[in-house]
């Protein structure tokens, strides 16, 4: 049931609550459609041909978005789409009469999802399943063919109700058998059955797939015409854009609260901004069920719009507003007898996404020979930045948490990258410029070969002290520019997962409404981000496909997953090019590098919780390329009682180290935070326990589940990863000073 559309329909929170017209006129989406295709020819990197075979590739690529799993769509289906329109898609999106197609193949899918729904209803309904049967699911069927006719798709129909309902058994009996072992209510007792469950997870489904508009459809559809150019190339709503910008600024108007979409078709509210406008005005409570919104709060049981089993992103339309304006939700409260309802009146308005922002760490270290450290740590989460107003900038909040730690004398800086997936190409280049001397930060190729070096600004560095970059898989785009850079000028040791992302893109975002008629709705057209450019690092590598790989490798459960620019379709080529001009490295050898990694593989060898990922990965490569589940339930419930014993062994292991780990953290170490707000205010630095969660940016509500959870947290708020790079960090710092004390480097 997951699919890349379902996650673009309805992964939306509230926090992502906007300001828009209520009400707009729609815009003529085969005209967009025409005016895209023309942009995409003059305006993509790789100047693909607009032919026949490109045209297949929108087909494919639409039905793929559509049923990524292949579940509904047959082969009988695929073959008619194939003959009516695989040989002329590309036509008819340059004579703008593409929409007829989209909306055709988009029904059929439609009339599909009724059409297993109901088989479900009747599954559900039905005797019970017999689970003794040795048989047997694939876990993922995105290269697998399509049900052949209906008979084929009824019967992967049926397993795939089945492993639901087994699944749901399974997860019951679970909580259960850990509610019992450990003395607590089980949080399952007053629950629906599992084939209830089950029956209201595919009717929401049913809903968010019927309750589409053509502005919806056209949507899907042109994102999937797009990304067959390559991965990141797009095609964004005029409500995307929006979301999209405030993303970027880590700012947005809203209530401030975080929704959720439940099975039994209520939305609930999952968090609660610290200090923003729900929590403000008290009333609304973590768990609370919204069932109903006056987007105007009139006051008129006329204008309270029923929103169960909405999609996520449609209740956030109705709440979202200009600010200053009051919203009415009518809310079930948690805990509440059953029925029972209240309105809550909240007032919108701006909030920030703290939790987004740059962020700073002072670790005070007594090291075993008597030694005292003052290491710096910033976590970037993106390079936002505001592209409307400029008030917002991720290199200028880097740059004063950065001078805060320069006065605070530290011996040694972590930038913390992990889980960045980018943002503006300016904002990384200037925020090179912290780091090292002026140079070519990034080079920029575009469609026509053309290469221009982008520098960083500062002429001398904020910080040149020993250094250490934090990376993963997730860390792409403008964090492999940053990443890159500091690697190429020996400038930073880079720690994590064996290589990042691998984005080497850049895109541009073009306001499609400009190419439209004149007396045409333009407003609401979208825009297509397109891939204009690729970038370069100052030796003349390509991140593309490859990305930057680490000095120093941790184990990561990422290298069991098929994660990053190499495993996305159509992404574009790794290539090199020349060396940039004033591109100069430091000396390889002040980076100790071969010793690092040494001494890191050493206390890798000895680390438990390294080794249980190790042990971890491997299952999960067997898992992946074995690709089937059981629907015997002893053999399920074998498997399960197997992992319940073995994170239980864990945990007992863990419990007495992290203890010991904990007393030595508490002698040797000492946190400070470094936040924005305590920049603004000039406040000296106070302690601070890095494993309390108190001062969070937002509340959020607990998982029924979460107390029956005995994996112990990590000491100190520190996990393996970040406590090795601490480490590293240390030995970089040593070996540097060691070394000027010998007169190796000055």
């Amino acid at each position: 049931m997951t699919t890349s559309w379902f996650r673009k329909v309805v992964c939306i929170s509230a926090a992502t609550l906007l300001a828009a017209p209520a009400f707009a006129q729609q815009a003529d989406f085969n005209e967009v459609g025409r005016q895209m295709a023309i942009m995409l020819q003059n305006s993509h990197f790789a100047r693909l041909p607009f032919n026949e075979e490109l045209g297949r590739r929108f087909l494919d690529d639409y039905l793929k978005d559509l049923d990524f799993q292949r579940l509904y769509f047959t082969q009988q289906d695929v073959d008619r789409f194939n003959a009516d329109y695989g040989g002329s898609l590309h036509t008819l999106l340059l004579q703008g009469n593409s929409m007829s197609a989209a909306t055709d193949i988009y029904r059929v899918f439609e009339k599909r999802v009724e059409e297993r729904v109901a088989q479900a209803e009747k599954l559900l309904t039905g005797p019970d399943f017999d689970f003794t049967k040795d048989e047997e699911i694939m876990m993922s069927r995105k290269d697998a063919g399509w049900p052949k006719n209906d008979m084929e798709a009824t019967d992967l129909w049926h397993r795939q109700i089945k492993e639901a309902v087994l699944g749901e058994v399974l997860r019951r009996e679970m909580l259960s058998k850990l509610a019992k072992e450990q003395g607590k209510p089980d949080p399952g007792s007053d629950d629906r059955s599992p084939k209830e469950k089950v029956s209201l997870r595919y009717k929401r489904f049913l809903t968010s797939v019927k309750d589409v508009d053509d502005e919806e459809i056209a949507n899907y559809f042109l994102s999937s015409v797009a990304r067959a150019y390559d991965p990141h190339t797009d095609y964004m709503s005029f409500r995307e854009m929006n979301r999209f910008k405030d993303g970027m600024k880590n700012e947005l108007v809203g209530i401030g609260a975080l929704l959720q979409g439940e099975e039994d078709g209520a939305t609930k509210i999952m968090g609660i901004v610290v200090g923003g406008p729900a929590d403000r005005e008290g009333t609304l409570k973590l768990n609370d069920r919204v069932v109903a919104v006056d987007t105007l709060n009139s006051g008129k049981p006329a204008d309270m719009t029923d929103v169960m089993f909405m999609k996520i992103d449609k209740v956030v339309d109705l709440i979202r507003g200009k600010e200053g304006t009051q919203v009415a939700l009518k809310v079930e409260p948690a805990g509440g007898p059953a029925g029972e309802t209240r309105i809550v009146v909240i007032q919108r308005g701006k909030v920030e996404m703290k939790d987004e922002q740059a962020s700073g760490q002072l670790i005070e270290i007594q090291t075993e020979n008597g030694q005292s450290r003052r290491l710096g740590v910033i976590t970037l989460p993106s390079f936002y930045a505001d592209f409307d107003e400029g008030k917002v900038s991720s290199s200028v909040d880097v740059e004063r948490i950065l001078k805060r730690l320069v006065e605070e004398k530290i011996d040694g800086l972590i930038l913390d990258l992990r889980n960045n997936g980018g943002g503006s190409l300016e904002e990384v280049r200037r925020m090179t410029g912290f780091f090292m001397d002026r140079g070519p930060v990034v080079q920029v190729k575009n469609t026509l070969g053309q290469v221009q070096v982008k520098d960083s600004e500062n002429g001398k560095p904020i910080y040149s002290g020993p250094m250490v970059v934090m990376t993963d898989k997730s860390s792409a785009s403008a964090s492999e520019i940053l990443a890159g850079a500091l690697q190429d000028f020996n400038r930073a040791v880079i720690v994590g997962d064996t290589s990042t992302f691998g984005k080497g893109t850049v895109q541009q975002p073009m306001d499609i409404g400009r190419m439209l008629p004149l007396f045409s709705v333009r407003n609401r057209a979208g825009f297509l981000k397109v891939t204009i450019q690729k970038f370069y690092r100052p030796s003349g590598s390509s991140t593309q496909m490859e990305g930057v790989a680490s000095d120093v490798v941790l184990p990561s459960l990422t290298d069991a997953l098929e994660m990053g620019e190499a495993y996305m379709e159509h992404g574009l080529p790794h290539d090199r090019i020349r060396r940039a001009p004033d591109f100069k490295p430091l000396d390889p050898e002040a980076l100790f590098i071969p010793a690092l990694r040494e001494r890191s593989q050493q206390r890798l060898n000895a680390n438990k919780d390294f080794l249980y990922t190790i042990e971890d990965v491997m299952k999960a490569k067997d898992r992946i390329a074995k690709n089937t589940v059981s629907l015997n339930k002893e053999n399920r419930q074998r498997e399960i009682a197997e992992s319940d014993a073995r994170q239980k062994e864990r945990n007992a292991e863990r419990r007495k180290r992290f203890e010991a780990m904990a007393a030595t953290d508490k002698e040797s170490m000492r946190f400070y935070k470094i936040t924005l707000d305590g920049l603004d205010t000039g406040a000296a630095l106070q302690p601070h326990d890095p494993s309390d969660e108190s001062g969070a940016y937002m509340r959020r509500a607990k998982d029924e589940t979460e107390d029956l959870d005995e994996t112990p947290k990590w000491p100190t708020g520190l996990d393996p990863v970040k406590r090795e790079a601490l480490t590293v960090l240390r030995d970089l710092v040593e070996l540097t000073e060691n070394a000027k004390l010998a007169g190796m480097i000055k």
